[in-house]
């Protein structure tokens, strides 16, 4: 059903709905097309920001440098954007645009502010005192738009980067509680040196995003399956130290199987009771999210014709 807002009046397929219809849409948003299709949204434009300053603040570990972020949040700066790098990112995306990354450091947080001029340069003095208190080795704040946009290049470029340092990489996605990535990022040290295989860690750092990519050969036997294997333990690390199997990737059907590690069967239940609801006749994005697929009426039966399952295409476990 088409769901409208008339002012600040939400209404479902024509009927009004009370404040936590709200809710309720959020979750149809932000269910990977399980519960719901977007047909159209209407966005509010806003101004460009008066001025906007990048810095580019090196640490001598990654420790130093997860805690800086951690402490810029605690002091109420909120950052326009705020990414890190770990040393092997550093020195791919610095070969591959030449911006001037500092390859002493074994951490890079760039860091932007925005705002009026005043408040922008205050802020950025203000994120520049807190890195200096954890030891930053090189601060570097952008002089002009052109250097802003310079030191942004490399981070997005940094996937591509990292493509030079080996033949095939896997992007993970989890989420951590920031004040874990220092405990994170040595656990996966080990786990590299586990499965024999190199990682470069970029990260959404202000909201404890990551994106470790798993260096590999898919010509090398083993290896995807290495990679693979690393992957899902990177994934139960993230749960394991309070964090989540996912920060914007979603689930689908590579992490489909790790979702007993966050949900109990009892979540997961109420959970396919949610789609049942919003999706009786299972035609949205099935075969996703959930690790069990479940026959009974109660939990979406799947209709079975001449032996044939719907969807022969998708993998079954």
């Amino acid at each position: 059903e088409l769901v409208t807002m008339e002012g600040e009046v939400l209404r479902l397929g024509g009927r009004h709905l009370d404040p936590a219809g709200l809710d309720l849409l959020g979750v149809v948003v932000g269910s990977e097309g399980l519960l719901g299709i977007v047909t159209e949204v209407t966005v509010r434009i806003l101004p460009r920001p008066q001025t906007a300053q990048a810095l580019l603040i090196g640490f001598p570990s990654v420790a130093s440098a997860g805690q800086c972020v951690a402490d810029v949040i605690a002091a109420g700066i909120i950052p326009a954007g705020m990414e890190m790098m770990d040393r092997p990112a550093i020195h791919a995306a610095e070969a591959f645009v030449k911006v001037g990354y500092p390859l002493d450091a074994e951490a890079l947080l760039i860091v932007e502010l925005d705002g009026p001029e005043a408040e922008c340069g205050h802020l950025a003095e203000e994120v520049a005192k807190i890195a200096a208190g954890h030891g930053a080795s090189s601060i570097r704040a952008s002089r002009d738009e052109a250097e802003r946009l310079a030191f942004w290049a490399g981070r997005k470029a940094a996937f591509p980067a990292v493509g030079r340092l080996a033949p095939d990489y896997y992007c993970m996605d989890g989420t951590i509680p920031r004040r874990r990535l220092p405990e994170v990022l040595e656990r996966m040290a080990a786990l590299s040196d586990r499965y024999g295989l190199g990682v470069a860690n970029v990260f959404h750092a202000g909201d404890g995003n990551l994106h470790p990519l798993i260096l590999y050969d898919a010509n090398e036997a083993g290896q995807l399956e290495r990679a693979e294997a690393f992957g899902n333990d990177i994934l139960r690390l993230c749960v394991e130290m309070g964090g989540v199997l996912t920060g914007e990737h979603g689930v689908g059907v590579e992490k489909r199987d790790l979702m007993p590690e966050m949900f109990s069967a009892v979540d997961l239940a109420h959970q396919q009771r949610v789609k049942c609801a919003f999706d009786p006749a299972l035609l949205l994005n099935p075969g996703k999210m959930f690790p069990t697929l479940h026959r009974c009426a109660e939990l979406g039966r799947m209709h079975v014709h001449r032996g044939a399952l719907p969807h022969p295409d998708l993998p079954r476990f």
